[in-house]
């Protein structure tokens, strides 16, 4: 079969080919490959440097997909530890991490939603308490995960929203799509800004860590009326850095806690669990997503293709 496969971290994956998968238990099984999302997860795994990689070459990149059973149904998996990636024409899916998808679901636009969706939908069900009518200060709103925990955040009961971001020009589309308020992390006057519209907020969906972070909490804490009010700090990507400097002060001026949300933090029964109510989300159009498709055979133009804020690409056999 064809396959888009990492030879080295240093290059970017090429359209080659491997060995097709072969299902090795009961509950596995060989799908035909419709749509692969080319994630910030994919791209970490496929240059080395996600926290689970174990340096392994020659790999195939991808770790979710939409598929074809061979009795015809049309499902949604996420890949197995150790199987190879879902950038194939074919890949290996443990029945136990699939779920089946309505018939006319677009298999685009499930493979470009269900990946950066889980990582607000597992968090705010998973990780933390959201009360309804709670409010969630999104930080990095502005990229496509982050526009979708937006979306995600109203829908599971958030009577507001606010959506903080790098990109002023991108914060626009945030607020477009439900934000209550935005909040640009450019420039002077940050803290002042965060201060003013999050200082009470229940919860915080953080895509960025490292200075914006250590910014934004110490300008959230300390702005809020009463600071023995729990506030829970979900730590789920890492898009300016990886570490955060945090004096010991917030942690005795505030009822802060900080946790994660990934893999490992929650069980894979418990993100599986998950999938189907997701599923029915994204296929219900009540998200706003934008899907670009483009064939497996161009994997290494799909890598360095620019995308428009909140478009996904997605490769397609």
């Amino acid at each position: 079969m064809h396959a888009a496969v990492v030879h080295s971290f240093d290059e970017l994956p090429r359209y080659d080919v491997r060995e097709a998968p072969v299902a090795r238990t009961p509950d596995e099984v060989v799908v035909d490959v419709l749509a692969a999302g080319l994630h910030p997860r994919v791209r970490s795994g496929a240059d080395g440097t996600h926290y689970t990689s174990d340096g392994t070459l020659p790999m195939v990149p991808g770790v979710d997909g939409v598929g074809r059973t061979p009795e015809g149904d049309l499902v949604y998996f996420v890949a197995s530890d150790d199987a190879p990636g879902t950038m194939a024409e074919q890949a290996l899916v443990d029945r136990r991490r699939a779920i089946t998808l309505p018939v006319d679901a677009d298999p685009v636009t499930v493979a470009a939603a269900m990946n950066p969706g889980m990582s607000s939908w597992v968090a705010l069900r998973r990780r933390v308490d959201l009360q309804p009518g709670g409010s969630v200060l999104v930080l990095g709103a502005t990229g496509n995960a982050g526009q979708l925990a937006v979306q995600i955040a109203r829908h599971l009961g958030a009577s507001r929203v606010i959506g903080a971001g790098r990109d002023a020009q991108r914060l626009d589309l945030v607020a477009s799509l439900g934000a209550d308020e935005v909040v640009s992390l450019d420039g002077d006057g940050v803290a002042d800004r965060l201060g003013r519209v999050a200082g009470d907020v229940d919860v915080v969906v953080d895509y960025l860590w490292g200075q914006p972070t250590e910014q934004a909490m110490k300008a959230v804490l300390m702005a809020r009326t009463d600071r023995s009010r729990p506030l829970a700090w979900v730590q789920i990507g890492s898009m300016a850095g990886s570490e955060i400097a945090l004096p010991s002060f917030l942690l005795r001026a505030a009822n802060l806690s900080i946790l994660g949300s990934g893999q490992g933090s929650v069980t894979t029964a418990g993100i599986v669990a998950e999938l189907p109510a997701l599923a029915a989300l994204v296929a219900s159009d009540e998200l706003t997503i934008d899907a670009l498709p483009v064939p497996l055979a161009e994997v290494e133009r799909a890598w360095t293709t620019p995308t428009r804020p909140g478009q996904r690409l997605v490769l397609v056999p």
